[in-house]
């Protein structure tokens, strides 16, 4: 089940950025976001109702989806979207995917748990072999206020990306199941979003044309409805460290994608960086072998 969820995850996290290409126009971009998880609530929670799935929450768990809808459905789409306005969407690709090292650092902070050494040196791997692959951009970028500003809204992105998942984490320990925390996170992020829409004067404009539609509704079911679920259920049954290493991984298929779609030209130090990706991502997802209890029947005299 866990392998089902993460190559989902990545196959819809790896093509979304087809999506929110074609989403960039007439509409505003906070606009877009508004839509996207205003109508992937609505689906969610008409879902669960019919189903007769969702869950009650208290007080606290209300604000903790608060909090969720803030991190995960508002603030972080805000900033890698300007972010790609400074600096090259590889490089952003790059940044985001120091998520899964923030996971592990920010469970052991908060939550105490012990970062397994296997995992730290996979999201290693990973982090090197994306360098490999986006090496043209990365050298070809140079330095400026300009790209200092897309660097930190980037990493901005990246760390409420990651407080994110651990609200989600602290909430499935609660018993409350994704598919109600994401319902109220994206119903909350949306409200949220659209109330600084309307402060700041943006209009809700919409396209009503093939190319608009239809990517709004691929980033509504599959990019939000699936995708956060199935990537959120990782992060409850497998941590958020093993579970983030989706943002070291998506990258890579949607360079493939690229090169089907827009000519993208793969390289040696790229093939070089996919192998260091697979190699951090079999070391991920590796079980430690567990220790070996002493008992009287296996302790040897010594030599």
């Amino acid at each position: 089940m866990n392998l089902a969820l993460y190559l989902l995850t990545v196959l819809i996290w790896g093509t979304t950025w087809i999506a929110l290409k074609l989403q960039l126009g007439v509409v505003a971009i906070p606009v877009s976001i508004v839509y996207r998880f205003g109508l992937a609530a609505l689906i969610l929670f008409v879902l669960l109702l019919l189903s007769r799935k969702l869950q009650v929450m208290n007080r606290r768990g209300h604000l903790i989806c608060l909090a969720q809808g803030l991190c995960l459905f508002c603030i972080n789409f805000m900033c890698f979207l300007h972010a790609s306005q400074w600096i090259p969407s590889g490089l952003v690709a790059v940044v985001f995917s120091t998520a899964t090292l923030w996971n592990a650092l920010n469970a052991r902070m908060f939550f105490g748990q012990r970062v397994a050494r296997n995992v730290l040196l996979g999201g290693g791997l990973g982090l090197l072999g994306l360098g490999l692959l986006f090496w043209p951009e990365l050298v070809g970028h140079s330095a400026s206020p300009q790209t200092l500003l897309g660097l930190g809204l980037a990493l901005l992105g990246t760390l409420c990306f990651s407080a994110g998942n651990l609200l989600s984490s602290l909430q499935q320990k609660a018993g409350l199941k994704p598919l109600t925390t994401n319902a109220w996170g994206m119903a909350y992020g949306a409200v949220m979003l659209g109330v600084y829409c309307l402060v700041q004067g943006v209009p809700f404009a919409m396209e009503w044309n093939t190319r608009y539609i239809g990517s709004l509704l691929y980033l509504v079911i599959p990019g939000s409805v699936i995708g956060f679920t199935a990537y959120l259920t990782l992060v409850g049954r497998m941590g958020p460290e093993r579970a983030a290493y989706c943002t070291v991984l998506f990258p890579v298929v949607a360079l493939n994608v690229s090169a089907y779609a827009e000519g993208y030209q793969w390289t040696a130090p790229a093939l070089a960086g996919l192998v260091l990706v697979m190699l951090g991502n079999v070391l991920v997802f590796r079980k430690p072998k567990p220790a070996l209890a002493v008992t009287p029947g296996n302790l040897r005299p010594a030599a």
